[in-house]
């Protein structure tokens, strides 16, 4: 059995594939949710993961997905990257898609952090790591279906880090400040010029960095950005 149990919700080809391949390599027994867990079949096949068919924004599918996890071991790191996503004119948003980005990007997310709260509680130990946006803290025109699903998240996070905090649970959020390069590091845009664009693998080593940090000097939250982006 793996000394360390990962649940990384919302898991695809990014970033969250990166932190599955790095977690793997580490010694991490990783559980990936996924609406569609067939996109997820060559990085299960890489890396050794399970694959569990969730719903986010569902209570009893997310409390199944912890459950699953269960049997692999004791949950260590729990990684919430799953994202609501609406953009438009604000007077031709269509409210049951900006509902569904709101129920995907911030109640998924209390829903995860509360199942894997309650495991690391009854532990003693671990992490609970969020992915969050430069729309977590400045809504931009065109974006209020994006940005309230994201303030909502940097809330939820803030609020449980200094609940569980003095009770040795590490809750941190990242705000990840530009566009992800589609694959590996030192990925190059139109211009040719590298590392305009994060690299999932750099992100993924400082999510790993994060968890290991030692609890005389945790972080709650850290932003990432490459070299060229403005802030």
């Amino acid at each position: 059995m793996a000394t360390e149990i990962a649940v990384i919700a919302g898991a695809g080809s990014g970033l969250s594939a990166s932190l599955a391949r790095l977690l793997s390599r580490e010694g991490f027994r990783v559980v990936l949710a996924a609406r569609n867990i067939g996109k997820l079949t060559p990085l299960v096949e890489e890396t050794g993961a399970l694959a569990v068919e969730t719903d986010v924004a569902d209570a009893a599918s997310v409390e199944n997905l912890f459950a699953v996890a269960d049997k692999a071991g004791p949950l260590s790191l729990a990684v919430f990257n799953a994202s609501g996503r609406v953009r438009g004119p604000i007077a031709e948003l269509d409210p049951e898609a900006v509902r569904q980005a709101l129920l995907v990007g911030a109640y998924g997310g209390f829903l995860v952090g509360q199942q894997a709260a309650r495991r690391l509680l009854a532990r003693g130990s671990g992490s609970i790591l969020f992915t969050g946006a430069t729309a977590s803290v400045k809504g931009m025109s065109g974006s209020a279906g994006f940005a309230m699903p994201k303030f909502g998240l940097r809330g939820l996070v803030q609020s449980m880090a200094r609940e569980l905090a003095p009770k040795n649970i590490h809750v941190a959020h990242f705000i990840i400040d530009g566009g992800i390069a589609p694959k590996g590091s030192g990925q190059a845009d139109e211009t040719g010029q590298p590392d305009r664009r994060l690299s999932p693998d750099a992100i993924a080593e400082t999510y790993l960095a994060i968890h290991r940090q030692h609890r005389s000097a945790w972080t709650w939250e850290l932003e990432l950005r490459p070299w060229v982006e403005n802030f």
